[in-house]
């Protein structure tokens, strides 16, 4: 556990104490509210902290931000892969990910995890319509494969277990975030489940920004795409030209 962290478990610990037993069932909050991308940036973990009142088990979701994603489906001909079918799923979460103190499947059933899209076989995610129509065994198969995808590149994942009680009321969970983590605002979600319904959710946001240079490059590249577009080939034809001048010299 980092340095900041401890002081703020510790006050936690004291604001809870003292809130009085009907006050809420579930009280949550972050170590932090924003993830800082700056120059060097090679992920970030933060820390949410909790305390429920009662028995019961505890799930966190982490999802968003949400755009329209395209699979595209590759066949080898000649040699050569080519894209051979694409499918546009809509909104879509750039990064979703579930902790528990158990495994969700032992105090969840499929029906109630399917109701709150908890997990990813229960994501709900829809193809576009497009002028073709697609059977279900075609959906399933690039559903499957947008959550493959996503798994290789960090941004979906499940840590069953990584929730952890300390006491009886008290919980804390480690939420971790790739390199490649896109920026927007993230909800956090915190069930807490008891006989094997939901008695609570609990919601509170967190922001991934870029800050300095990075934060210029990024409102550039998408205030002036054209003028971002044309600079970066004129970037790379001089450093093409540039490479060539020094091997022929070399």
């Amino acid at each position: 556990m980092s340095r900041l962290a401890i002081p703020l478990l510790c006050a936690f610990i004291l604001v809870t104490a003292a809130l009085p037993a009907k006050a809420g069932e579930l009280v949550i909050d972050l170590s932090k509210s924003v993830v800082a991308i700056t120059t060097g940036f090679e992920g970030s973990d933060l820390l949410l902290f909790g305390a429920a009142e009662g028995e019961g088990d505890i799930v966190v979701v982490v999802s968003g931000p949400q755009r329209d994603e395209t699979v595209r489906r590759k066949k080898r001909t000649a040699g050569v892969w080519v894209n051979r079918d694409e499918m546009v799923f809509d909104q879509v979460p750039g990064f979703y990910a579930i902790a528990g103190n158990r495994p969700i499947d032992e105090f969840m059933s499929e029906e109630l995890r399917a109701n709150f899209q908890i997990g990813l076989e229960y994501l709900e995610l829809q193809p576009s319509k497009g002028k073709r129509q697609r059977s279900e065994e075609e959906i399933k198969d690039f559903r499957q494969a947008l959550i493959r995808n996503k798994q290789r590149q960090g941004l979906y994942g499940d840590q069953p277990g990584s929730v952890i009680f300390l006491g009886n009321r008290l919980f804390r969970s480690r939420l971790s975030f790739p390199v490649n983590v896109n920026v927007g605002t993230y909800g956090v979600d915190v069930y807490l489940v008891r006989d094997g319904k939901v008695a609570t959710i609990e919601t509170t946001l967190l922001t991934v920004r870029k800050f300095g240079f990075e934060a210029g490059v990024y409102d550039f590249a998408h205030r002036q795409s054209m003028s971002y577009g044309i600079f970066a080939i004129i970037i790379a034809v001089m450093a093409g030209w540039l490479a060539g001048t020094i091997f022929r010299k070399a």
